[in-house]
């Protein structure tokens, strides 16, 4: 009896034991104390006690797949999951051959792997994971499929890669990993799929990726890699896909007289474009090598020469070989397709010239000539081209050889000089949704037809000569999106009935013209309206107050007409851009529109009264300005006045000089030989001759201003600053406004530059890619390109066409010399995309001689493309080339930051220069705060205070430094800068008066009122969704980034979030 007692009690143990959760269970269960959000419910509403099963397996749980009594996958993707957790929990695992957690909100560490024996899928793409790769990630050994993109990992790749001897898919793209590629990589035979683009891999590819006989996709774009692309690869890879674009590759001497020598007939997709190639494409006319490529896109690299003839090349289907140096005529057999199937073909922006008489290719859809040199009338026939693309050429003749071309949806003919009206039968264009017949000599009427186009969405006819009454049905048209004719001569009243209040019109720009009467009632149905531009005609009577009802506009300029009595009190809240101003308007501003500068509303409205006007404005008194109106003859004489005291001053100015100049000494030219050991060794520069371009005397580059360095430069004082030379006949010095230092032309002042044979001093160079000798910098032409609180910047050209940065930093903000050369040489040999890399550095034998070679940035800063003001450069930016610099900005502050340790110190919109036609954006002047004594420093913060980038931490530190934190602050300031088009300097007029750029954003947001803050020429973007909703989360990164220094996120998490967009 007692021994069954015993039994008794020992089963019920073991029974109860038999119900404890599975080891399985347990690290499920850890995992999931991790999760901070799911938004969904998948994992926190099923994952719990009540379903568990007691087999060891939890095989009701979502996400969760069995084999047996073990968990044999964990699929968690696309949920949207918050958490924090370290991956080591699935360690527990012990048969678990599968773990994807895609495309969540993951964070945690990659480490701890040496107990995922039987895992063979592994992929934790696009989440939030940091650290650097660990090198035990060679113990997972049955890995077929490693899936990282899309997080934080950082550091190089591991040599122990590859002893993954089972992967067959390795993708490691989208994250921040750096240093030289493996040569460890190309012993993964059995590797199948390799992607590390969107990296900062630097140096050379590694040779072997040719040999690697199972490779299909080969992916390494949009990182660093420099060096010498070797054709060999192409010839010997077995792979189908290969990107290597994005890079800093280049081709040798021998390379550049034929640069394809042949492709391998595995290879199908090929891009290496956005690269340094250079020489022509074939040399010669071999069809053999293009191999059986389908598509070769080699487009912004720096090929020449004339293109080969494409007779013999079958398969190829998509060609871009846009923005190269290409020359000579365009080859007949890619417009008329006898032996080729091409689909795409984009030779744009090259110096291509000559006629196109047909295009008769039948497989041909999407065709881009523009930005070239071709002549002659259009081609007669367009073949089956939907999307034809001849902008920007020398095209000439009359319209009337369109009326045989086929199906065409996308038509662009602008900026040529055609001639001639537009034809009335075009109407075989039904597919037609973009016609663009811009910057023409086009005249006569507008043609009926162009209301007959059934899907046409947008049409420009601006800057012609096109006359005669507005179509009227094309504001009734339903499916009309834009509608671009200002700067023509068309005429008349504009009188039409709207049909119904189904108007899609987005923009309607009717300026410029003689259009007259009244502006018509009917505008207020076009409740889609968002841009409005009527200004420039001879429109009369009251301002209908029915635009009102356009809740939606944006923009609206009724400016320069002959308009009448008061402005309508109802207009949209919405508008963020407005100008009344040069009309006959009176009573009183209304109120929702006194956010906007008085130059919106004078000159002109005489009896239009402005009260409180901003106090930032200069207008004097707008209340009645009829008052202070001159007379005609006052005007007239002090303009007089004006321009005598200008000759006046003219001729002083050239006695003072010649008077100089009689007293110069010629110069001794004297020649020292530059010697450079590694990246540091000096060289002496003696003295040059009187074209010299780089040496001038103390006196004449730095400010005359005595006293604390460290005080605060004003901007008047900036104004008048030195930008510009006259040295002597023999100079090349002239002003430009190329650096992030430029200031307008009305600010120049004229310097002599005195003898220069005293100089002496030493050369380094920080980059081991140049060398020239002190002789050549001294016969270097510069121009002046402007000044800052530390130094003055010049362009300069040596004898070997390299432009270089010189930046003259003033007397007494450079550190002692042997200090100075230890900061400098951290800055060697700077590599990046998104940096202006540094070139060396001259110490003079006084302390005004010290001079910084940085590489030569154009077309020019981001302040000078950015601001409306007068000599803006090119149109205003849009959308995404906007959002591309603001990414290429943080790329570069995130490669500061992580890979150098060092913060910027300096960022403002005039050290982000754009590089190139794509505008790319870089950053310069960085890290001059290590260079500089505390004082020099103290006076480049003061600076920042001024033009509205110091951090609010610095404004309080009695000792400031740059940290990393503070250049987050300054980039938010640039990214409301690029969101709202004005300058973080300048005092923004707001309900409660002036209020810096940042406060009056934080205050339209507070209000909920964040899209008025951006920039009115971003208008006709909002109505794309995508765009919107950009402009939106750009918005919000900013304004994480000015937040106080403890709550403020680092660089690396701003790059990720705008990445993401």
């Amino acid at each position: 009896m007692r021994f069954f007692r015993l039994f008794l009690v020992v089963l019920c143990f073991v029974s109860s034991f038999g119900q404890l959760p599975s080891q399985d269970i347990l690290a499920l269960l850890e995992f999931k104390k991790g999760i901070k959000h799911d938004p969904t419910g998948f994992v926190l509403d099923s994952w719990n006690d009540e379903s568990i099963d007691f087999n060891g397996c939890p095989s009701s749980w979502n996400g969760i797949m069995c084999n047996g009594g073990n968990v044999a996958a964990v699929v968690l993707d696309n949920l949207g999951l918050s958490a924090d957790v370290d991956l080591s929990v699935f360690s527990n695992l012990t048969r678990l051959v599968k773990l994807s957690l895609s495309n969540n909100s993951i964070s945690g560490k990659l480490d701890n792997l040496d107990d995922f024996k039987s895992l063979e899928y592994l992929n934790i793409s696009d989440n939030l994971f940091s650290s650097p790769l660990p090198s035990d990630i060679s113990k997972l050994v049955s890995l077929k499929n490693l899936s990282l993109a899309g997080n934080n990992f950082s550091g190089s790749i591991p040599d122990t890669i590859s002893e993954l001897a089972s992967l067959h898919s390795l993708d490691m793209s989208r994250n921040s990993l750096s240093g030289p590629l493996p040569s460890s990589l190309t012993r993964l035979g059995g590797l199948v799929y390799l992607n590390l683009s969107l990296n900062n891999f630097t140096k050379s590819i590694p040779k072997g990726f040719e040999l690697m006989t199972q490779l299909d996709v080969l992916d390494l774009h949009g990182n660093m890699l420099d060096g010498k692309f070797d054709p060999e690869f192409l010839l010997l890879t077995t792979a189908s896909h290969v990107d290597l674009s994005g890079n800093l590759l280049t081709n040798s001497a021998k390379e550049q007289q034929k640069f394809l020598v042949g492709i391998s007939p595995s290879v199908k997709h090929l891009n290496l474009s956005h690269n340094q190639l250079t020489g022509s494409l074939v040399g010669g006319g071999g069809a053999q090598a293009f191999g059986s490529l389908k598509v070769l896109d080699l487009s912004y690299n720096q090929l020449s020469g004339e293109l080969p003839g494409f007779s013999f090349v079958y398969d190829l289907q998509v060609l871009k070989l846009g923005n190269n140096r290409f020359s000579g005529s365009i080859p007949n057999d890619l417009l008329k397709g006898d032996s080729l199937v091409l689909i795409e073909l984009d030779l744009s922006g090259n110096n291509l010239s000559g006629p196109i008489s047909i295009i008769t290719s039948t497989t041909l859809h999407t065709l881009n000539l523009s930005s070239n040199l071709l002549s002659g009338e259009l081609p007669l026939l367009t073949g089956s081209c939907a999307v034809v693309d001849l902008s920007k050429n020398q095209f000439e003749g009359n319209l009337t050889r369109m009326l045989k071309w086929g199906n065409i949806e996308i038509l662009d003919l602008s900026q040529n000089h055609l001639t001639g009206s537009i034809p009335e039968v075009t109407a075989q264009f039904l597919r037609l949704n973009y016609l663009n017949l811009s910057r023409n000599s086009l005249n006569g009427s507008l043609p009926k037809v162009l209301a007959l186009f059934p899907k046409l969405t947008a049409l420009d006819l601006s800057f012609n000569q096109l006359d005669g009454p507005l179509l009227t049905t094309l504001l009734t048209s339903s499916t009309l999106n834009e509608l671009h004719l200002q700067n023509n001569v068309l005429s008349g009243d504009i009188d039409f009935s709207p049909l119904s209040n189904d108007s899609n019109l987005h923009v309607l720009d009717l300026s410029n013209n003689q259009f007259n009467g009244d502006l018509p009632d009917e505008f207020g149905s076009f409740t889609g309206l968002q841009v409005l531009n009527v200004g420039g005609n001879n429109f009369s009577g009251t301002v209908p107050t029915s635009l009102g009802d356009i809740t939606t506009l944006n923009s609206l300029d009724i400016s320069q007409n002959r308009f009448t009595g008061p402005l309508p009190t109802n207009l949209s809240s919405s508008l963020q851009s407005f100008n009344a101003s040069y009309n006959d308007l009176s009573s009183v501003v209304p109120e929702n529109l006194r956010k906007f500068p008085l130059s919106s509303f004078y000159p002109g409205n005489a009896h239009l009264q402005f009260p409180n006007p901003p106090p930032s404005s200069s207008n004097g008194s707008v209340g009645n300005p009829s008052k202070k109106h001159l007379t005609t003859i006052i005007k007239v004489i002090i303009i007089v006045s004006c321009v005598v005291a200008l000759i006046i001053l003219i001729l002083l100015a050239f006695f003072v000089y010649y008077k100089r100049l009689s007293k110069r000494p010629f110069p001794r030219v004297t020649s020292k030989k530059v010697s450079r050991q590694a990246s540091t060794n000096p060289s002496s520069i003696g003295g040059r001759d009187r074209a010299a371009g780089l040496v001038v005397s103390a006196e004449d580059l730095v400010t005359s201003r005595k006293g604390s360095s460290s005080e605060i430069i004003s901007p008047e004082e900036k104004m008048t600053a030195i930008t510009g030379f006259s040295p002597s006949k023999t100079s090349h010095f002239s002003w430009s406004p190329e650096s992030g230092d430029s200031y307008t032309v009305e600010s120049l002042s004229r310097l002599d530059v005195r003898s220069p044979d005293r100089l002496a001093g030493e050369l380094y160079f920080l980059d081991d890619t140049i060398s020239f000798t002190a002789e050549e910098l001294s016969r270097a032409p510069a121009e002046v390109l402007g000044r800052s609180s530390h130094g003055t910047s010049y362009r300069a050209t040596l004898d070997n066409g390299l432009f270089l940065t010189v930046k003259w930093l003033r007397e007494g903000v450079a550190k002692q010399r042997k200090e100075f050369a230890k900061e400098a040489k951290k800055f060697a040999n700077i590599r990046h995309p998104n940096v202006v890399g540094l070139r060396g550095y001259y110490w003079g034998p006084t302390q005004h001689e010290k001079l910084i070679l940085s590489d030569y940035i154009s077309p020019g800063s981001l302040a000078s493309f950015l601001y409306d003001r007068p000599g803006r450069k090119g149109p205003p930016l849009n959308w995404a080339q906007r959002l591309k610099i603001a990414v290429d900005v943080a790329r570069g502050l995130n490669y500061l930051h992580f890979d150098r340790a060092v913060p910027h110190g300096n960022l403002k919109a005039t050290n982000v220069l754009l590089d190139g036609p794509d505008l790319n954006g870089r950053v310069a002047d960085y890290c001059l705060h290590r260079l500089m004594t505390q004082s020099g420093t103290i006076e480049q913060i003061l600076d920042a205070g001024v033009l509205g980038y110091r951090a609010p931490e610095l404004a309080a530190s009695k000792k400031p430094l740059p940290s990393f934190k503070s250049d987050v602050y300054a980039f938010g300031v640039i990214l409301l800068e690029l969101l709202t088009g004005k300058c973080a300097g300048d005092v923004v007029s707001g309900a409660d008066g002036g209020v810096d750029l940042t406060d009056w954003v934080r205050l339209r947001v507070a209000e909920g009122r964040g899209s008025e803050c951006f920039d009115a020429a971003l208008t006709p973007e909002m109505s794309i969704p995508a765009a919107d909703k950009g402009m939106k989360e750009v918005l919000g990164i900013a304004l994480r980034c000015i937040r106080s220094v403890s709550e403020r996120p680092g660089i690396k998490t701003i790059y990720e979030d705008l990445s993401s967009i």
